[in-house]
């Protein structure tokens, strides 16, 4: 395989989601197809235990939902800047560090890339959030530095990274044929990133750029935020969260978040953590709900529930109508119920901390709204209905314009270098 010409290759690595662009020098960029012809694939790792093979992406997520006896990882990137990169965890008979699992997936996108590219790409562009850890620059500066670490040892000689709302911005940019005061908002899986940006046709000639960027701001919210709170509204009072216990008292909700939350879910499989749930028996009033949690977690159904959580959410969001969260693998005829209205109320107060992320935004530009041409929409999170109407409300008149919610961010890195 030969070494590339000059060129750069973007990678979007979400915590939902992840996709890669190539720009050959002074080229156009261009998305790579990562699996099956999709420009973007799933942010999992599926490690099969009976065929001892490692599987990414859509097929990750297939065959744990098939049944198939492995480890299914999730929502890796919410680990940078957390202490528990570094540690360890039983993949077979081996102990991986979720670092080196991070470096796998990382691995496997540069190996696609390699192969629709016919030549090995050895400049990389990382999209970084603006905040990897919020209020703490000693974590995030290690978040980063972790990050690029994972792009170095799977082979990238050159590292560098960008603001994953600029690269949106940049991609936007290739389109406009004016010029334009815009908000970008980039929700992902784990953070909401927001930046105002002057753009334009002429603008996008110049160097240097620094002077084009307004203002930037994130906050530590995405959509498995989302997830993990209709997950707890919606389904796990099926499993005894909330409920009271003979005493008197709610049964301890620890497991219960922990259970709702992608990149935990996991740890509840642990040997110590089932001992644990066993233990909580005498605080619930009805043993039922206790013999489901414990099946859940014997059987390993954590990452079903959430999945089933997050489909029905896009169908609420996308219908606008009720619908039913399937829950049958864990009782036959189990299932729990979400409407428009769940989505409203459960999600107020994680809407209402997003959209005042982007009003602060737009202050810290010095900037109202009579000044922004258009509110540019990027990120899986961001096509969910009950955050658009919340942003509507708070910039009305502004447009809003929805780009490529998955790729978009990928173009924008390899074009920023």
């Amino acid at each position: 395989m030969a070494l590339s010409p000059p060129g750069t290759l973007g990678i979007d690595f979400g915590t939902s989601n992840s996709a890669v662009a190539w720009r050959s020098h002074q080229g156009a960029a261009q998305l790579i197809a990562l699996e099956d012809g999709a420009l973007a694939m799933p942010t999992a790792v599926f490690f099969n235990s009976e065929q001892q093979r490692t599987h990414f992406g859509r097929d990750a997520v297939a065959q744990y939902l098939e049944g198939t006896e492995g480890r299914l990882m999730r929502s890796l990137k919410s680990l940078l800047g957390s202490p528990l990169l570094h540690e360890t965890t039983q993949i077979g008979h081996e102990q991986i560090s979720f670092q080196d699992i991070i470096g796998t997936f990382l691995a496997t996108l540069r190996e696609r890339a390699t192969q629709q590219l016919g030549q090995i790409p050895r400049r990389v562009v990382m999209g970084r959030p603006v905040h990897f850890v919020d209020d703490d620059p000693l974590r995030d500066a290690q978040a980063e530095a972790s990050l690029r670490e994972a792009a170095q040892a799977v082979g990238f000689d050159e590292v560098s990274f960008q603001l994953e709302p600029i690269a949106a911005a940049l991609d936007h940019e290739q389109r406009l044929t004016r010029e334009s005061t815009v908000l970008v908002v980039d929700l992902g899986g784990g953070t909401s990133d927001f930046t105002v940006v002057r753009l334009g046709p002429d603008r996008m000639r110049r160097a240097e750029r620094s002077s084009d960027i307004l203002a930037t701001t994130g906050v530590h919210i995405g959509g498995t935020d989302y997830d993990r709170q209709l997950n707890l509204s919606q389904v796990m009072h099926l499993l005894g969260h909330k409920h009271q216990g003979p005493d008197g008292r709610e049964v301890p909700s620890r497991v219960f978040f922990d259970l709702a939350s992608w990149h935990l879910i996991h740890w509840q499989y642990q040997p110590r953590a089932i001992s644990h749930a066993k233990t909580l028996r005498s605080n619930y009033s009805d043993p039922h709900l206790h013999e489901r949690l414990m099946r859940v977690l014997t059987e390993r159904h954590g990452h079903l529930m959430a999945h089933e959580v997050e489909q029905a959410k896009i169908r609420c969001s996308v219908s606008r109508a009720e619908t039913t969260i399937n829950l049958s693998l864990l009782e036959p005829g189990l299932q729990a119920l979400m409407g428009v209205n769940d989505l409203q109320l459960q999600l107020r107060e994680l809407l209402a901390r997003t959209v005042a992320c982007a009003r602060e935004c737009v202050r810290a530009a010095g900037l109202g709204n009579a000044s922004l041409d258009a509110i540019y929409l990027t990120g899986g999170s961001s096509a969910l209905s009950t955050f658009q109407v919340a942003l509507q409300a708070e910039f009305p008149g502004v447009a809003l314009v929805e780009g490529d919610l998955f790729g978009g961010v990928a173009m924008g890195l390899a074009v920023s270098r």
